[in-house]
């Protein structure tokens, strides 16, 4: 009798990359189709354009070209860091991402913790609809919305018994802006952070019930570990898109009487670069922006891994 025979005759973890490469090599015509259309695309939209960053360091004319058009390096970075108003603009952009992010960020969050505690499947439904349909809704049909809500008539003067207009209001601008933006994105920002929270233990849930845990108690032990690795990785996506708040909502919003406090820097590229013809500047304060956004996202990754045992983006 042979003892040298198997229950089993697949091979082993080394035996199936073989057969896997052999089959990619023998059909790697089918790879190539597959995979050619995401790198045509990415590389006409994505890297080719970025030749257009020297654009910032010329006096571009676009008549004349990339090739024709005068050399002049750092001098349109001078003068946009010497502006008297640089500040200005970068204060306002800071403000309104930062506290958009202090304020918005842990919204979805609560909401996931919240939509996980209802037990009937129908009414966690309907409730979802109702939070995820903002999102949904344009952003120049929602600054309709909010413009007509504050307007020295609308619903919000009504009830507080006033004629205010808060679109003229500096003060207010930032307040509309962020609130705003958590009405129309916390309910959709929800979702990954539900979708993670499904993979909480039951069992251990259902223990920490049985030992008397309460409400926060249950949180900490049991949900916020399934997403912890989950809002990391958020946050530090956040953090590197400080700078780059939202143009079109920022410009919808915006009125002659409240610039002090809603001119940033992407509605200042906008009417820098459309409006006035000045590309070259325009550019300037745009690659300035993405190279903060870029320190901004590197940084807080490295904070992130020292605080959670080395795991970052």
């Amino acid at each position: 009798m042979n003892n040298s025979t198997s229950p089993a005759q697949s091979p082993g973890k080394s035996g199936v990359i073989h057969n896997t490469l052999v089959y990619m090599r023998q059909h790697w015509q089918l790879y190539v189709l597959f995979i050619l259309p995401a790198f045509l695309l990415t590389l006409i939209f994505k890297y080719i354009p970025m030749g257009g960053v020297l654009i910032a360091f010329m006096d571009y004319n676009p008549f004349r070209g990339l090739l024709g058009s005068e050399w002049v390096g750092f001098e349109h970075f001078e003068r946009f860091l010497t502006s008297p108003d640089f500040l200005r603009y970068l204060a306002n952009t800071l403000k309104l991402s930062v506290f958009g992010l202090l304020w918005g960020f842990p919204v979805p969050i609560l909401l996931a913790f919240l939509l996980n505690r209802i037990l009937s499947k129908g009414i966690k439904r309907k409730i979802q609809l109702v939070l995820y349909m903002p999102n949904f809704v344009s952003v120049i049909v929602l600054c309709g919305i909010v413009r007509i809500l504050l307007s020295p008539t609308g619903m919000i003067n009504s009830l507080l018994g006033t004629s205010a207009n808060f679109m003229t209001m500096p003060q207010a601008f930032r307040t509309i802006y962020i609130a705003s933006g958590i009405w129309q994105g916390a309910g959709w920002a929800s979702i990954i952070y539900t979708a993670a929270l499904s993979n909480a233990s039951k069992d251990l849930k259902e223990a920490a019930v049985i030992d008397g845990a309460n409400l926060i108690q249950q949180i900490k032990a049991v949900e916020w570990p399934a997403i912890k690795d989950t809002v990391l990785i958020q946050f530090i996506m956040q953090v590197g898109n400080v700078m780059s708040i939202g143009f079109e909502k920022a410009y919808a919003l915006q009125t002659d009487l409240n610039l002090n406090a809603s001119e940033i820097i992407s509605t200042y590229v906008y009417k820098k670069g459309i409006l006035d013809g000045d590309y070259g500047f325009s550019t300037a304060v745009g690659l300035f922006n993405t190279v903060i956004n870029v320190i901004l996202l590197v940084s807080m990754n490295k904070i992130v891994q020292r605080m959670n045992e080395g795991k970052g983006i």
